[in-house]
């Protein structure tokens, strides 16, 4: 329970409506029930609080620990919400840069204005996912990881980086060290520097694997996801061999069958757990919208004895090569 609102069961999942009683905003509620109902549910839906950009914002930094960014879109809101700019094109289902090893544990969204028609977010628990999966399906995910191989250009990996480092430090000279120093993520990480400057990474992960909030396994991944801003990943086994074309057909299949829409209305914040739930988006229909979107990862102190069981990352640089 979360005191001071009403739960409402969104659709036909597990995730919930927190609606606002008269009066109320999003700082009256309480991390650490609004986080155990998150746990229960994937994601949550807050309607009727009617907050602005900083109240979101701070709704944000009283849940994590460290928010992360996107470097090819622009900070707003105290250097927390970021606007969502992804042309209109539908975007497939993901979690957070989970093409990469830094993937945070929340990701949320604030719509300011929202569209009069398309652009719906959708959102998918990688627990249903999972249970639907076809034996053989199920065998070819515990077999074998899957491995993400992208090139990030110099600007965006440096600001990246600098961005999320502790200390100051000047963008140039930031190094793959420092990269390396920030993949905590899971799974296991291979970056080589190439002599234009591109940062080229390998990131071999589960394709399943546990959660944020217990060992219940998921499969929540990036493997249908967009690629707006930067290079499409190469996506494959981990022996190098390519997903076969059943298995693309059968993920695609299960994920819509079991994928919810989130119909906004100005005002609403959501809230997913980026280690369960994938999200997307339906083609943008109307242009005329305002959505802002953050990552973060969740603060230890509200998880309690719960813990972070993710996963253990595992980071390595290769020499230069050639480009």
């Amino acid at each position: 329970m979360i005191a001071g609102v009403d739960l409402i069961r969104y659709g036909n999942g597990l995730g919930k409506i927190v609606m606002a009683r008269p009066g109320g905003t999003l700082a009256d509620l309480q991390p650490k029930q609004v986080m155990n109902v998150l746990a229960e549910t994937g994601f949550l839906l807050f309607r009727g609080f009617g907050p602005g950009l900083e109240e979101f914002s701070d709704f944000v930094r009283t849940h994590s620990d460290k928010v992360t960014l996107d470097p090819a879109r622009t900070f707003f809101g105290g250097n927390v919400a970021q606007k969502v700019d992804a042309g209109v094109e539908a975007l497939g289902l993901h979690i957070e840069n989970g093409n990469s090893p830094f993937v945070p544990t929340l990701t949320w969204f604030l719509c300011e204005k929202a569209a009069r028609s398309g652009s719906q977010t959708t959102v998918c628990d990688g627990y249903a996912v999972w249970e639907k999966f076809s034996p053989q399906a199920k065998r070819a995910f515990k077999e074998q990881d899957i491995v993400f191989s992208r090139r990030v250009s110099e600007p965006m990996w440096k600001a990246f980086t600098q961005y999320q480092l502790t200390e100051a430090k000047d963008v140039d000279d930031i190094t793959p060290d420092d990269v390396q120093s920030l993949a905590t993520g899971p799974g296991h990480t291979t970056f080589r520097l190439d002599e234009d400057g591109y940062l080229t990474y390998a990131y071999r992960t589960r394709a399943v694997h546990s959660t944020l909030f217990g060992r219940r396994q998921s499969f929540a991944n990036s493997i249908l996801g967009p690629s707006y801003n930067y290079e499409p990943p190469k996506i494959t086994f981990a022996d190098g061999s390519d997903l076969p074309e059943w298995l693309w057909d059968e993920v695609r299949d299960v994920t819509e069958s079991v994928t919810q829409e989130i119909n906004w209305v100005d005002g609403d914040v959501v809230l997913v757990d980026n280690t369960r739930v994938m999200h997307g988006r339906r083609a943008v229909e109307d242009t005329d919208r305002s959505i802002y979107n953050s990552q973060s990862y969740a603060a230890a102190h509200l998880l309690n004895a719960l813990g972070n069981q993710f996963g253990e990352c595992t980071t390595e640089i290769l020499p230069s090569v050639p480009a």
